[in-house]
């Protein structure tokens, strides 16, 4: 009896751009449990008290996915480098939402300074990897794969093609970047 063929995810992705509805259910299938993942992963790094769960970050990171880039993929290591950046980025605007309706209610003082302080420093982290995409896009991708995504080494290098050596010179450089940006605009706003 003969095991049966499970297709890459790079070849579902190609089918998936090509139309094929079955090939869709099979990607989703495939790529749910690595979705999960990475989403809890991101909220092992919230406050105790979010109110996003992973799976809904997991849905809305579909969602955005298949409606925003739906073919626009050319192998695994892109789509969950893409993944790992919508996440990041639907995290950092449901953070400012919260702080925009904590501004609007009955606030002390030092609650207003720490929710301010809080949207800025996400604000910030979110620019400086903007920023740091421009310089060096696999840089980026390694910094969210590593941080966010709470993956290996080995599993980045996997994911990017590339070998654990370049991971690990590339992560180092682009934590020492990341500081010192991080560092140089740490003067937030006063309250």
């Amino acid at each position: 009896m003969k095991t049966p063929v499970v297709p890459r995810i790079t070849h579902l992705l190609a089918a998936w751009k090509a139309n094929d509805h079955g090939a869709q259910e099979a990607l989703i299938a495939r790529i749910y449990p690595q979705l999960r993942r990475l989403a809890q992963s991101f909220m092992g790094r919230e406050r105790p008290d979010h109110t996003l769960q992973a799976t809904a970050l997991v849905h809305e990171t579909y969602l955005k996915l298949a409606v925003e880039r739906r073919g626009r993929f050319q192998n695994r290591s892109q789509f969950f480098a893409i993944a790992a950046t919508v996440m990041r980025r639907l995290l950092s605007h449901h953070a400012e939402r919260r702080g925009a309706q904590k501004r609007g209610g009955d606030l002390k003082r030092e609650d207003l300074a720490s929710a301010v302080e809080q949207s800025f420093e996400l604000f910030n982290l979110d620019e400086t990897l903007d920023a740091l995409d421009r310089l060096d896009r696999r840089q980026r991708q390694i910094v969210e794969l590593r941080f966010y995504g709470g993956y290996t080494v080995d599993e980045v290098a996997q994911l990017l093609g590339i070998s654990p050596a370049t991971v690990k010179r590339e992560w180092r450089l682009a934590r020492a970047w990341l500081q010192r940006q991080l560092r140089a605009s740490s003067s937030g706003p006063a309250v």
